[in-house]
């Protein structure tokens, strides 16, 4: 899961960065509203963490324009001022939800969490594959309700091949739904951490394919693995 974050508070954006990268979100942060209506434009997110006083373009502007192009993006409102007049505007210009500084960082994380799965549908909060379980709220993956013990980068992946099983996935695909601007992991680097995450979740039946040429693909439940595929490591 990707998250923007507009905030022109230095010291809150770190705050806030340093705390959803360590739920296993990547996180990029912008620090004025143009920058954050490029980005928008250019990259795709799953949340938008927005604040209102932002310079060079504001908040409820960067909004409108997000809402005007038709993407139906998640966003939350951070805001210094608690009127009830800027709370119906940004709500009235399609904001999710709204939050007043200061806050709880832990209710901005619940709320987080609340929005990616409203903004996901349907999608059930435990994802399975045989033996295998991830929970998409606590982020903690269990084999026979067993946990497993996974890094922030495994976790991200398990649940991006879970997300996607019987599916291709390039390693440049990955690079990208894994990292942020200006981070420097290489395909390379992404093929050690796969490595990994199949010596952990192989033992529940789970096989991370590579098919030549192409990518990976988590195998499906209850078929054949290709015959043009071969695992690595």
């Amino acid at each position: 899961m990707r998250i923007l974050i507009a905030e022109d508070d230095s010291i809150l954006a770190d705050g806030l960065s340093r705390s959803l990268r360590y739920d296993g979100y990547a996180v990029d942060v912008v620090s004025d509203g143009s920058s954050a209506d490029s980005a928008l434009q250019l990259q795709a997110f799953d949340l938008l963490i927005l604040d209102l006083g932002l310079p060079r373009l504001d908040g409820l502007s960067v909004l409108r324009k997000l809402r005007q192009r038709g993407t139906p993006l998640p966003v939350l409102i951070l805001t210094a001022a608690d009127s009830i007049e800027q709370r119906v505007e940004g709500l009235d210009l399609g904001a999710d939800d709204y939050m007043s500084k200061p806050f709880a960082l832990s209710e901005l994380e619940a709320r987080v969490r609340a929005l990616i799965r409203r903004h996901g549908g349907a999608r059930a909060s435990v994802l399975r594959h045989g033996r295998l379980a991830f929970d998409l709220n606590g982020r903690v993956a269990t084999i026979d309700d067993a946990a497993v013990e996974l890094s922030a980068r495994e976790t991200s992946l398990l649940e991006i091949f879970l997300s996607r099983s019987g599916r291709m996935i390039s390693k440049h695909q990955l690079v990208d739904l894994l990292c942020e601007w200006g981070e420097e992991v290489t395909t390379n680097a992404i093929e050690v951490y796969i490595h990994r995450l199949r010596k952990k979740i192989e033992p529940a039946g789970v096989h991370i394919l590579t098919v030549r040429g192409l990518g990976y693909c988590l195998e499906p439940d209850n078929r054949s693995v290709p015959a043009d595929a071969a695992a690595v490591g």
